[in-house]
């Protein structure tokens, strides 16, 4: 007997499976208040050299010499440091810190800090939550989140901020590999995508709302504790959030398992689920026994099958990530400011979602994979050939860029849950995270390069893109499949549909939960 018959007895998506996506809501809308938030605090606004000091005069130096071109003076440092304009921003980091001119690259590299932040932050997430559990992982890293972020926002110094922001990411990792995994776990096959698509939809209304925040909030450090406030009512809630039933299953916890499945099945008025599975049938779920196993890292490479899966994820991440960072960190040069800019780049990937959500269905997890990340890169190659005068088709097709940028993120993070088992769920999910993080962290440093040339960051990302969905080719398709259970599950052939699969266990005793309108 698989688990995905278990849960159908207990109507593998009602009210309980609709009570968990809940109160992963706020937890999940808080993610994006922090990911692209150095778009605000970290903006450098319109400054000069403080002249105060010398009254009402103002220093025009090139009068003094018998040219009239100042690019052949001396440059020093401004001895009374800077006058920032205060009219969009009232406070961010360059102006709290003097980050500019020789020092103006921290702005930047704040945001590489705080990606390395998640980069090992869901290396320790991954392996903890497979080995304790995700419920417990959950609270950790809500808990740790603000106490760290609001540190941040209490910094004293340049450093004093960039190690509590890099503790900031690294808690908010757990987050975010853990909710999503929670919820997945929870559901059966059918509304897996379902699932998957609207727990991403979260993050779309969170970073649609950044955008509205930091137009009213414009301090730096009464915006981090804004954004931060949600993860109160989320700690709040956590109580009511259930355990992984995979997971204590797989982990020979099945008596918990059992309570859980039938709180699920009362709630969804599944009562007579009891009489139908026993407390011995869970014992049978995994195929093979994996007490007093701990699985590591080193267990993605142990065995051929799951040793290229973990290549070829990790690629395709990398180049998820990055691309999509590298689009929403550039919101310049398409003719519009900087809090329309992110809205706009924001709400596109609302109909990018609802369009995956159909596309991951019909067209299945690989196709919708590889035509996202390449039109991705097409529309950034586009960008770069398309002169600037030209801003309104910029913007378009920058624009469309980003949203079948999300569309890619939506599903990888689906696709990525379904491809690995449950006793190594978390550490793939850790794994790629961390790989993903690594791509985000360096996607900043990479628009550096604009100093070397112009385009030669996009070039890069346009690249990255194109490269990652031909990888993507070589993964195999999951719609309608089974979640594997064991690294067993992975070794073996996974040709068989749900359908088929489900025929070879035992038979259900009530309507497919697809015949059902929920």
């Amino acid at each position: 007997m698989k688990f995905e018959n278990i849960l159908t007895e207990t109507d593998g998506f009602g009210r309980y499976q609709i009570a968990i996506l809940a109160l992963l809501v706020f937890p999940r809308m808080t993610l994006p208040g922090h990911f692209l938030l150095n778009n605000f605090i970290g903006a450098i606004p319109s400054h000069h050299c403080d002249f105060s000091s010398l009254d009402t005069y103002e220093a025009q130096f090139h009068l003094l010499t018998n040219t009239s071109n100042t690019t052949e003076l001396p440059v020093v440092r401004c001895q009374d440091g800077w006058h920032f304009d205060h009219s969009t921003f009232k406070s961010t980091l360059a102006t709290q810190f003097d980050l500019v001119c020789d020092t103006k690259g921290l702005n930047k590299a704040s945001a590489t800090i705080f990606f390395t932040g998640v980069m090992f932050g869901a290396v320790f997430f991954g392996v903890m939550s497979d080995k304790y559990g995700r419920r417990s992982m959950l609270l950790l890293s809500y808990i740790t989140s603000i106490v760290f972020s609001v540190a941040s926002a209490f910094s004293t110094s340049f450093p004093m901020f960039a190690t509590f922001r890099f503790l900031t990411g690294f808690s908010l990792a757990g987050i975010s590999i853990i909710s999503i995994v929670l919820s997945i776990e929870w559901v059966d096959i059918e509304h897996r995508t379902f699932i998957g698509v609207i727990g991403s939809m979260f993050w779309t209304v969170g970073n649609m709302l950044l955008g509205g925040i930091a137009y009213l909030v414009t301090d730096w450090r009464l915006l981090i504790i804004t954004v931060t406030s949600p993860l109160l009512l989320a700690g709040a809630t956590w109580w009511w959030i259930p355990e992984s039933a995979r997971w204590l299953i797989v982990n020979g916890r099945t008596d918990r398992a059992y309570s859980y499945l039938q709180k699920c099945a009362s709630v969804n008025g599944k009562e007579e689920f009891t009489s139908k599975v026993k407390l011995e049938t869970l014992s049978s779920v995994a195929e093979v026994d994996n007490h007093g196993h701990n699985y590591t890292y080193f267990d993605l490479i142990k065995t051929p099958r799951l040793r290229r899966l973990t290549l070829f994820t990790g690629i395709v991440w990398y180049g998820v990530a990055s691309t999509y960072y590298g689009i929403s960190l550039n919101l310049k040069g398409f003719g519009l400011n900087l809090y329309l800019t992110h809205f706009i780049y924001s709400a596109i990937e609302a109909p990018a979602k609802f369009f995956i959500y159909f596309s991951l269905q019909k067209i299945g997890r690989r196709p919708n994979q590889v035509g996202t990340l390449l039109l991705t890169g097409i529309c950034i190659f586009i960008n770069i050939v398309v002169p600037k005068e030209y801003w309104t088709f910029r913007t378009i097709i920058a624009v469309l860029g980003k949203g079948l940028s999300e569309a890619s993120f939506t599903t990888v993070f689906l696709y990525t849950t379904e491809l690995y088992p449950t006793v190594l769920r978390q550490n793939g999910l850790g794994y790629n995270s961390f790989v993903a993080r690594l791509g985000a962290s360096i996607s900043p440093l990479i628009m550096l390069l604009e100093d070397v040339w112009r385009l030669l960051p996009q070039v890069v990302f346009g690249t990255m893109a194109i490269v990652s969905g031909l990888v993507a080719c070589l993964l195999q398709e999951t719609n309608n499949t089974r979640l594997p259970e064991t690294i067993e599950d992975i070794e073996k052939t996974r040709n068989q549909s749900a359908t088929t699969q489900e025929q070879s266990d035992i038979p259900l005793k009530t309507a497919a939960p697809a015949e059902k309108d929920h």
